[in-house]
């Protein structure tokens, strides 16, 4: 049985308020079933309305993702203790044999990529090619699928996303990826437009090829799971922060009482 959504849980996903939920659903618009006195939402009937629907910014039922996104690199400088979630990102990534990075939903990088690979590593070091993987990290931010699935990248390779909640509000992104597709390598003809496409020598993708991280069909089930955990970790150590900063903030405020 699919996973029962809270009328709450929806509105956090989708930025409503109760009575735009409550409508949606008289409308019909909104798949929801009848507990008790209660409505509740399958989780899975919730990704495919989702995915059936034109996400606009603005609109009445988009995701926060995306929303408030200005200063939003330098607020979450403040409640993400960086040396502290490299080294958790870091022994994650390589625990699982797979490389991790943290973004904001604008596609800036929050801590350096843990355990990178070293196509990405060749191939993100040409501008080109850097831009087009912020903008697959933009894209992914702004996908409404509820949990983790994996999605081919800007290079061919296998990547997928976590969400990162600070108070409550979507604000940033943890991403696994490197990982080989089972047709990998891809042939000479693919290789060569996927260069051109994204301005890198051919011969730095042909030096690299083998420099990506091979996981069974199992193995790459069995660390989806961990996607979203991952992403849940960051999200605590960052609502803990901004608790600590909260409080220490409080305390000053009282000592500069007279």
């Amino acid at each position: 049985m699919s996973e029962l959504l809270s009328t709450r849980q929806l509105q956090e996903l989708l930025n409503v308020d109760r009575t735009t939920i409550y409508r949606m659903i008289n409308s019909g618009q909104l798949p929801a079933i009848r507990v008790g006195n209660q409505w509740r939402f399958p989780r899975d009937a919730v990704e495919a309305w989702l995915n059936s629907r034109v996400v606009v910014s603005g609109s009445d039922v988009a995701p926060r993702l995306g929303r408030e996104t200005t200063g939003m690199a330098a607020d979450l400088a403040q409640v993400i203790p960086r040396e502290c979630v490299q080294q958790i990102l870091d022994t994650f990534a390589e625990a699982l044999g797979v490389m991790i990075l943290l973004t904001d939903l604008e596609g800036n990088l929050i801590t350096e990529p843990s355990n990178p690979c070293g196509l990405y590593s060749a191939v993100d070091t040409h501008p080109e090619a850097h831009q087009r993987c912020v903008a697959l990290w933009v894209q992914m931010a702004r996908n409404p699928t509820l949990r983790p699935r994996f999605m081919s990248s800007h290079i061919g390779l296998l990547c997928a996303r976590g969400l990162v909640r600070v108070d409550r509000e979507l604000k940033a992104m943890l991403i696994v990826g490197g990982i080989a597709p089972p047709d990998w390598p891809p042939d000479e003809v693919t290789i060569r437009q996927m260069a051109a496409e994204l301005g890198v020598p051919v011969q730095v993708f042909m030096d690299h090829l083998d420099e990506v991280y091979h996981l069974s069909p199992e193995e790459q089930e069995r660390i989806l799971p961990f996607v979203q955990r991952i992403a849940d970790v960051v999200s605590f150590i960052a609502d803990e922060r901004k608790a600590l900063i909260t409080r220490l903030e409080q305390i000053r405020r009282l000592a500069e009482l007279p």
